[in-house]
């Protein structure tokens, strides 16, 4: 088998990155790997139905392939028009109807989170806390708590302090869910965005629980709260560009 049937036996094989790294390599590799039918069945991978066409949609499968392959990068962001300077968070727990926690948090406190976890806490919710992984907690002091049997529920409102204005993150939402293995009571609720952005919905803003054992079965000792909108944003210009698009009254 000569050195170009090798190649051409080997090339199909290669994923779309792979391939266009070879045409990097030298004249005859580029050539071979410049083969639309190399491209073609690539893009079937990912587009079958496109390539029932009897021509490309585009000059030539490597172009549709390295047009829309591209679009699955993740974009640079531009610097959000927000920043937690200009936001306060507006945090109200109640126990079975019951006001039990309720405090004003400026953005820069709930920006700088946690920064030493208190002793006693589990192995899995430390690692958590001090995980490279961008995140928002808050300590609470002073802590409170709560018993399992009881239904729990937080509202979270946010403030603009540069234009006076207010939008709802959680509403009146019950934390129907306890993860014992990384103490955590969850709660979530859906955001409301602006009208202006008529196809941005089914983002949800998440508020945990961070508790420790209390010492009394049935009973959870509540030393944080956690917020995160890991279904959207996980970055904190990420974060600020989705706080930016709520529907502010």
């Amino acid at each position: 088998m000569s050195y170009e049937e090798v190649l051409k036996a080997v090339f199909p094989h290669l994923e779309g990155t792979d391939l266009a790294s070879c045409m990097a390599v030298c004249k005859q590799w580029r050539e071979i790997a410049q083969d639309d039918y190399l491209w073609k069945c690539l893009c079937a991978k990912r587009w079958p139905s496109i390539c029932k066409r009897p021509t490309p949609p585009t000059v030539t499968y490597y172009k549709l392939f390295q047009t829309f392959y591209k679009r699955q990068q993740r974009r640079t962001l531009l610097p959000p028009r927000l920043s937690f300077s200009d936001l306060e968070f507006y945090i109200d727990i109640w126990s079975e109807g019951r006001l039990i926690f309720s405090e004003v948090v400026p953005g820069p406190v709930l920006q700088n989170g946690i920064r030493i976890p208190p002793p006693g806490i589990c192995d899995m919710l430390r690692f958590h806390l001090e995980g490279p992984d961008y995140k928002m907690t808050l300590p609470v002091e002073p802590r409170f708590t709560i018993p399992l049997c009881q239904t729990v529920s937080i509202s979270v409102l946010v403030g603009r302090m540069d234009s006076n204005r207010v939008a709802c993150i959680i509403n009146k939402s019950i934390f129907d869910y306890i993860d014992r293995t990384a103490y955590r009571a969850l709660a979530f609720d859906y955001l409301d965005f602006s009208p202006i952005y008529p196809f941005v919905s089914g983002i949800r803003a998440w508020i945990s629980l961070l508790f420790m054992d209390h010492g009394t079965d049935g009973v959870i000792d509540v030393f944080g709260i956690e917020m995160d909108f890991c279904d959207a944003a996980n970055t904190e210009e990420e974060v600020l560009w989705l706080l930016d698009m709520l529907d502010w009254k």
